[in-house]
């Protein structure tokens, strides 16, 4: 069976790039700078179930991303989460949070209504992350 992106996280997100493993999109949420890692494994719901080397590189993944974050937003801490209550295909949450967001220190979820993102910032995000991914052999736009 072959990968595909499950349809709430097609909707909830936009495509800005992949990895060698993992494909790259940011939050339709404008409340927050917040991407996901979506490795392209057929059937994979937990990290445990990727093979030793398909973990590796979702973590080398996972911590170019957050780095690239860190550079581009500043923020005063990155949330990291893998949680798939909602959505069971594994993906990584990556959100930029600073103690002047609307739901810090709380968690994201379901504390205030996502407001979409304009397509200039869209835009604009996603080029500034692959900026900083770009020296990364492994992405490509």
């Amino acid at each position: 069976m072959s990968f595909e992106l499950h349809p709430q996280l097609e909707k909830d997100s936009i495509h800005v790039g992949n990895f060698d493993l993992s494909e790259l999109r940011i939050i339709n949420d404008a409340n927050y700078p917040w991407f996901l890692l979506i490795p392209k494994v057929a059937d994979v719901q937990e990290l445990h179930h990727l093979n030793d080397a398909q973990y590796a590189q979702l973590s080398q993944e996972s911590r170019r991303l957050s780095q690239a974050m860190q550079r581009c937003f500043s923020p005063d801490k990155m949330n990291i989460a893998s949680l798939g209550n909602m959505v069971e295909q594994l993906h990584v949450h990556h959100i930029a949070r600073f103690k002047t967001d609307i739901s810090w220190p709380n968690p994201v979820w379901g504390y205030a209504p996502a407001k979409s993102l304009s397509p200039a910032v869209i835009a604009q995000h996603s080029a500034d992350i692959c900026r900083h991914l770009n020296d990364a052999e492994t992405f490509i736009k």
